[in-house]
C-alpha cells in the first residue's frame, strides 16, 4: 500500500516509523543527523516531509548495499560493494546545463543546503526480475532542476555518470572482460517525468549517507521504473530538446527501450516480467515469487503521464 500526500484515510499518512520498528527508526533518524543531508533541513521540517512510501517489508541493509548492478565496479552482484569500499565521492560537482536560462555547476554540499531532504520507501524492480524495498534519503529532482530555470526547449532530460576509470575500474577497457559499454553512463527522461514529485534525487539509504555500489554521493530513483533507469553517480544533468539515447538502448535495442516503464504484460526477449523475486534477507535466491504490478504499483501517481500510449509499444 502507498502512502499519499492528502489525508484520505488514517493509514494515508503513516510515518516511516510505523513501517520499521521504533528503535530502528529512530537509529536511522540520529544516523542521519550526521549526515550533510540532515544539516540540509530542520528535523520537524524532514518529519513534515510528504511521503509516497510503501508499508512493505523492507529489504535489509546487507541485502541492498552488498547486491547491486553497477558495471562502473564489477559485472557481479558482490563486486561493487567489494570494489567500492575506498570510493571517495567528495568533492562532488554536478553540472546542470543545455536548455537552460540559468547553467550552473554546484558542489554536492551546496546541493544539499538548498534542498528539502526527504525520506521515502520505494519499491525498486530491477529488469532481471528481481525487486526489493528501500528506505532512502533525498531530494525531489524538480526542485534541483528549478534552480537553473528550464526553457520551453527543454523537453528532455539526459543524465550521465562519472567517467574517471580510476575510481570507477569497471570503465577500465576490458575490465569486464567479453562485455562492454560505452562509458560515460547515459540515462533519460522526458521532462514531465523528471518534474514528477516521485522521481527523486537520493542522497542516503537506511539513514547513512550513500555508500559507493549504491550510487554516491547522488543517484536518481524513478520507482515505477526499472531500475537501469536510475542512473547512480551522476555528474551532469542536461535538459535536451529530444530523447537521449541512453546506454542500454545504444547497447541492446531490442532489449531496453527508453521509457523502461514496469509492465508485466511486456515480456523481456530473454525471460518474462510476469512475477519478481523479491529480495527481503541474504538468502538473495531464496526468497518469495510475487506477481509484479503495473508501474511497479505506482500507477495511481503516474499513469496519467501516459494517457493515450501504447505501452506495449513504447516499452
Amino acid at each position: 500500500m502507498l502512502l499519499k500526500n492528502t489525508r484520505v484515510n488514517p493509514r494515508i499518512d503513516e510515518h516511516e516509523s510505523q513501517v520499521i520498528s521504533e528503535t530502528g527508526y529512530l537509529n536511522r533518524r540520529q544516523l542521519l543527523k550526521g549526515t550533510l543531508a540532515a544539516a540540509a533541513l530542520p528535523a520537524f521540517a524532514r518529519a513534515q516531509s510528504p511521503t509516497y512510501s510503501t508499508t512493505e517489508p523492507l529489504t535489509s541493509e546487507y541485502s541492498v548495499t552488498h547486491y547491486n548492478n553497477f558495471y562502473e565496479f564489477a559485472l557481479s552482484k558482490d563486486g561493487p560493494a567489494r570494489l567500492a569500499k575506498d570510493f571517495q565521492p567528495l568533492p562532488w560537482q554536478v553540472t546542470i546545463d543545455g536548455e537552460v536560462e540559468k547553467p550552473l555547476i554546484l558542489d554536492f554540499a551546496d546541493i544539499l543546503k538548498k534542498m528539502q531532504i526527504v525520506e521515502r520507501i520505494y519499491r525498486l524492480r530491477c529488469v532481471e526480475a528481481w525487486s526489493m524495498v528501500i528506505p532512502w534519503q533525498g531530494f525531489e529532482l524538480r526542485e534541483l532542476l528549478a534552480l537553473a530555470k528550464p526553457t520551453s526547449k527543454g523537453k528532455y532530460v539526459r543524465f550521465e555518470t562519472l567517467h574517471d576509470p580510476k575510481r570507477l575500474p569497471g570503465q577500465k577497457r576490458g575490465a569486464l572482460g567479453f562485455f562492454s559499454l560505452d562509458w560515460p553512463y547515459v540515462e533519460g527522461l522526458r521532462i514531465d517525468e523528471a518534474m514528477h514529485p516521485l522521481t527523486l534525487m537520493a542522497t542516503g539509504v537506511f539513514g547513512k549517507p550513500l555508500p559507493g555500489q549504491n550510487g554516491a554521493p547522488l543517484r536518481l530513483l524513478i520507482p515505477w521504473k526499472y531500475g537501469f533507469k536510475s542512473i547512480k553517480s551522476v555528474v551532469r544533468i542536461s535538459l535536451v530538446e529530444k530523447p537521449p539515447l541512453n546506454t542500454w538502448q545504444q547497447s541492446a535495442p531490442n532489449e531496453y527501450g527508453f521509457y523502461a516503464n514496469v509492465n508485466p504484460q511486456v515480456a523481456h526477449p530473454r525471460w518474462s516480467q510476469a512475477s519478481e523475486r523479491r529480495i527481503i534477507d541474504e538468502s538473495f535466491f531464496g526468497t518469495k515469487r510475487i506477481d509484479t504490478q503495473l508501474f511497479n504499483g505506482y500507477g495511481e501517481f503516474v499513469a496519467e503521464l501516459y494517457r493515450g500510449m501504447d505501452l506495449t509499444r513504447n516499452y
